[in-house]
């Protein structure tokens, strides 16, 4: 894992969840997309400004396990680290744990590149590797 985590915790909300007040599977990427937005923030970076600049990050792939279900009410912690960087492109890792318990809920992965405006891929610029990577201006 990546020196440099972050971790996000908040309360399950019902509208998270599905019948059986379990929440669904459709959630998981909503809480793993906030988890790299407060990673980049946390970078002294942020996704709005990436954009302006030009730059978009296209996910190409996504994966997810279960390994126990968040309930409605429960506290859970979504840690995010960046697991691999290329030129073009990087993956983040998840984990999703009841904050309570520190069970582990759900991990998983997104796979991205960066793309210009235009569509086309594009190396990732170097201010912006930088931040992912953790590395400062002096």
């Amino acid at each position: 894992m990546d020196a440099f985590f972050v971790e996000t915790t908040f309360h399950v909300r019902y509208a998270e969840t599905d019948a059986m007040g379990i929440v669904h599977h459709s959630v998981y990427p909503i809480w793993f997309e906030e988890s790299r937005s407060e990673f980049l923030r946390q970078r002294e970076s942020n996704y709005a400004e990436v954009e302006a600049a030009g730059y978009f990050f296209a996910v190409t792939g996504m994966e997810g396990r279960f390994h126990a279900p968040a309930r409605y009410g429960h506290a859970v912690t979504v840690r995010a680290w960046v697991e691999k960087t290329r030129s073009r492109g990087f993956t983040f890792a998840y984990e999703v744990c009841h904050a309570d318990t520190g069970q582990r809920l759900v991990t998983g992965r997104t796979d991205h590149i960066c793309i210009d405006r235009q569509g086309r891929p594009c190396a990732i610029p170097p201010w912006l590797r930088d931040a992912i990577a953790g590395k400062r201006e002096a």
